[in-house]
């Protein structure tokens, strides 16, 4: 039998439903319970590629309402699924000073390390909103949540409470090949300009993000109507989440082989159909590769590690580091 992690544990304990598979087409559809700790309700999602590297979950603030304040020992990138709000943020405990900024659909931010934050609900509706963070490595870690959400040291190299934390910035520049966007807020992830990156495909266009000092990062992309991406792959933990259009990912292990149909092992490949609002998570290793089927560009957030070095359960990438491509399995 397999032995549970801590995080695991902590997710049991939490009370709130879970979900699982390879992808889920539509988080907003998961049945959400009370969550006693956030004084909202939600969900935990896992998927088969996270791997223990990410943790991810659904989380709801009722009309007009509030989520209890909390801070924590892991990183959070918070993606607002449907409604208005705001967020509070502060340091030095409950007497720290507070910064506020203002989200609606589509709205990415990162909460700075261990600071204290609250989610405030603006409307008459509720509000959704998914969350990817690092608490597995964190709690499988340290194996104590208590001392997780219970630490009062302040990060001040990541978070020093400047009035203009939050206010969107246009600063990018080109990294490995790659444009980087700096900005601890973006207001409208599915309506922001992405850059031209013809490398990944004709008309396929990228822009990487970081946000608040964290390893954990990610990227938006784009590419035109009836194309797909060269199927690659990559460590485990990687999250996709559909902002835009329709369509489907196949993904399989490498041991089938670039051509798995060709190959006579068809069985192996998973498809998962997705639309906006849908999440996938290919596992080590494995190939995968999307294709957009709908009448307008596909739009996905990416959200991920930093790169090897920035991911503390790194020890097996060795043999995935290198990148493959192919075209699609069944040519």
């Amino acid at each position: 039998m397999k032995r549970e992690t801590s995080y695991e544990l902590w997710m049991r304990q939490e009370g709130i439903p879970m979900v699982e598979g390879y992808g889920l087409e539509n988080v907003e559809a998961i049945a959400r319970g009370p969550w006693a700790r956030t004084g909202g309700k939600g969900a935990f999602i896992q998927l088969k590629g996270m791997e223990g590297f990410t943790g991810m979950y659904v989380g709801e603030i009722a009309p007009g309402g509030a989520l209890n304040p909390e801070r924590h020992l892991y990183e959070e990138l918070i993606y607002i699924l449907d409604g208005v709000g705001s967020t509070e943020v502060w340091s030095g405990g409950a007497g720290g000073r507070k910064l506020h900024f203002e989200w609606q659909k589509g709205s990415l931010f990162a909460v700075p390390l261990n600071s204290g934050h609250r989610l405030i609900n603006g409307s008459r509706e509720p509000a959704l909103f998914l969350a990817v963070t690092s608490a597995p490595v964190m709690m499988d870690l340290l194996h104590d949540a208590e001392f997780v959400f219970g630490c009062d040291y302040d990060f001040h190299r990541r978070f020093d409470g400047r009035p203009d934390y939050f206010t969107p910035s246009a600063r990018r520049e080109e990294r490995g090949g790659f444009m980087v966007w700096d900005s601890n807020f973006i207001a409208d992830a599915g309506g922001a300009l992405v850059d031209p990156s013809e490398a990944k495909g004709a008309g396929v266009r990228i822009t990487s993000f970081d946000m608040g000092g964290s390893t954990l990062v990610g990227h938006l992309a784009e590419w035109p109507v009836g194309r797909y991406h060269k199927a690659h792959f990559h460590q485990g933990g990687a999250i996709l989440l559909i902002l835009r259009s329709r369509g489907y990912t196949l993904m399989w292990p490498q041991e089938a082989g670039m051509r798995p149909y060709r190959a006579g092992r068809g069985e192996t490949v998973v498809q998962v159909d997705w639309q906006e609002g849908s999440v996938v998570s290919p596992p080590t290793g494995w190939f995968h590769q999307h294709f957009n089927t709908g009448r307008e560009p596909a739009r996905q957030l990416a959200f991920r590690y930093s790169g090897q070095s920035g991911n503390p359960r790194g020890r097996h990438a060795d043999r995935v580091r290198r990148r493959g491509s192919a075209d699609p399995p069944g040519l």
